[in-house]
């Protein structure tokens, strides 16, 4: 558009495979425990019978210590890259396939850090990954990029707090100038994997403090544990004095609180102790606490037949209308990664940090067979729903969502492909979302939500599905 000159095109199969062999580490390197998740073939479909559908037992994580990365702080980040990585940062797009893969899931690898996880493509003989940190000039693009984003930063009292969710500020109205937990995750990676992580130290912490704020939409008081969408630093020239100002959602289009901040702050915070190898921020009493309200909120008993979190519409994304009203595929997959996250970080010392960890573990295992049983969908499993009989009344229905045949949308027959599978958007009682959402099937792979079989079929949809669910985005 701007007379640069046009990549040069590639095949699809090309394309993903490049994808899957330039990183040779995923996110779950940085956020996810040092354990090993047998991930085997998944047979337990929901008419299996089968009542121990997990392929790994969560309560093994209640006492496994975290471990960090013994990295030198004062290290540059180049050398940083050459310690961890042989071939480049692997934290943009996870491959399914580790270092070594022709070693057992069923010890680990030689790095205590990696989750071994069994896979069709090797990394092993592929060029060498495009180092995103070379020095300035090399990349205009990426130089381009870092020079937004530091453009973007937000300064509180003399320190950076966050990034502005846009640069555009034609819209006075709209809240694209303030800092949003959501908009801020990726923007903490790189700077995580650029080598300044107090941004990121300063981000969690002002978060942190301003949960502890009385919330109140319309004089109803919200959960203690919840965090704000985003915040403001306001100026005020008179006094010569910033403040914070928080939205809970009080401002929000529909007024809906966000499901998704607690879940990012806490994946976040993983992140940065794996990155920094620095653990005296997580095991700091306001963090230990903060995760606490987090955890409790979303852990509390109440009607739910299921481990899912029931949530509203524009509860995450945008806060706009999405019909994701119900258990958005978004929202379980990252209560997945952050209580995963969370068994490692907390305090399991007292009888309150244990009982929480052994609730979290419970939660995963029925969150998991749940999650990868009912949202998961090939072109068998379509062809099932497809053959559903209705009304069914008793504990070995299958059907047990009573979800009618006739509501499949017709584009879904032809966007499946015989190869490749993804979990779908929503699955309630009598409701079946079958949109493609991205972020969610992501979140799944690196979380391990997905078993080994799961993540390949996603790729595979991407692959095979490459003109649609990709298009021309770089």
């Amino acid at each position: 558009r701007h007379g640069q000159r046009a990549p040069p095109q590639i095949s699809a199969r090309s394309a993903v495979d490049q994808v899957r062999n330039r990183f040779e580490r995923p996110l779950s390197f940085w956020v996810m425990p040092s354990v090993v998740m047998d991930q085997g073939k998944n047979n337990n479909t929901p008419d299996s019978g089968q009542d121990k559908p997990d392929e790994f037992d969560f309560s093994k994580l209640l006492h496994i210590k975290p471990r960090v990365l013994n990295i030198d702080r004062q290290t540059s980040c180049d050398e940083r890259s050459l310690l961890e990585h042989s071939t480049g940062i692997g934290i943009i797009y996870p491959p399914l396939v580790f270092k070594n893969p022709e070693s057992n899931s069923s010890r680990l690898l030689d790095h205590p850090e990696i989750v071994s996880t069994p896979g069709k493509r090797s990394a092993v003989n592929t060029p060498k990954a495009f180092n995103y940190f070379e020095p300035h000039g090399q990349h205009p693009m990426m130089d381009e990029g870092w020079d937004a984003l530091k453009r973007s930063l937000v300064y509180f009292r003399g320190q950076p707090v966050g990034t502005i969710a846009a640069l555009d500020h034609s819209e006075e109205a709209l809240n694209y100038n303030q800092v949003f937990v959501r908009d801020f995750f990726p923007s903490g990676l790189a700077f995580l994997m650029k080598g300044e992580p107090e941004i990121v130290k300063n981000f969690l912490l002002k978060t942190l403090r301003l949960q502890s704020w009385e919330k109140k939409i319309d004089r109803f008081k919200l959960g203690e544990g919840a965090m704000p969408a985003s915040f403001k630093v306001n100026h005020d020239p008179v006094r010569n004095q910033e403040t914070l100002n928080a939205d809970f959602g009080e401002s929000a289009i529909g007024r809906v609180a966000p499901v998704d901040s607690g879940f990012w702050w806490i994946i976040l915070l993983r992140a940065y102790t794996k990155s920094t190898g620095d653990t005296s921020l997580a095991e700091n009493p306001d963090c230990q606490k903060g995760m606490k309200l987090i955890l409790t909120l979303c852990l509390s008993e109440g009607f739910d037949t299921f481990p899912t979190l029931l949530c509203a519409d524009a509860c995450c994304m945008i806060d706009r209308r999405m019909g994701i009203y119900g258990y958005p595929i978004e929202i379980q997959a990252l209560f997945f990664m952050a209580l995963r996250c969370a068994l490692l970080m907390l305090n399991k010392q007292d009888d309150e940090g244990r009982e929480l960890a052994e609730r979290i573990a419970q939660r995963l295992q029925a969150l998991s067979f749940h999650l990868r049983s009912y949202f998961w969908l090939d072109f068998r499993r379509l062809n099932d729903i497809y053959r559903f009989k209705t009304e069914q009344y008793s504990d070995t229905a299958i059907n047990k969502f009573n979800v009618m045949p006739d509501s499949l949308p017709d584009w879904v027959f032809d966007f499946m492909p015989t190869r490749g599978g993804y979990f779908i958007g929503n699955v309630s009682p009598a409701r079946m979302d079958f949109r493609w959402f991205c972020l969610g099937n992501c979140i799944a792979i690196i979380s391990n939500l997905a078993t080994a079989e799961q993540s390949e079929a996603i790729m595979d949809l991407l692959e095979e599905r490459w003109p649609e669910l990709v298009g021309e985005m770089p």
